[in-house]
């Protein structure tokens, strides 16, 4: 980031600096300049790895239409881990779904099961009357 600056050019900045602001606020305004400088590097790096995100889910995107144009047969081993690539990133998506359903799954039969006890009991009372 301070590629052209030397050793001469940071040590009058430094003077500069305890002249204009005294040896009171010098340390604090070195403090904050230096947390702005790490803010904007944190900014710039998360818009870096949110592109280069995006850009993997293109590549992957045109692998995928690549391989669908190509029938999904005899694929480069590149377009074949692309298509693995996808697989697995849906699979990890319908899993919180699929974990969510099956205790759904299972309450559902146990509520039936009594209904289901209900109306042969309620047949058998009937046949009782009448037999």
């Amino acid at each position: 980031m301070f590629d052209g600056i030397g050793f001469m050019e940071l040590l009058l900045i430094g003077i500069l600096g305890l002249v204009v602001l005294g040896p009171e606020r010098l340390p604090t305004a070195v403090r904050s300049i230096s947390s702005w400088i790490r803010a904007m590097k944190k900014m710039a790096n998360s818009v870096k790895d949110e592109l280069e995100q995006e850009l993997k889910i293109e590549q992957l995107h045109s692998d995928l239409k690549n391989a669908e144009s190509q029938g999904l047969k005899n694929l480069s081993p590149e377009l074949q881990d692309s298509i693995d690539q996808l697989k697995e990133a849906a699979q990890s998506v319908n899993r919180p779904y699929q974990v969510e359903d099956v205790p759904a799954a299972k309450e559902t039969p146990a509520k039936e099961t009594p209904t289901a006890e209900k109306s042969t009991t309620t047949g058998a009372n009937s046949d009782k009357p009448n037999g």
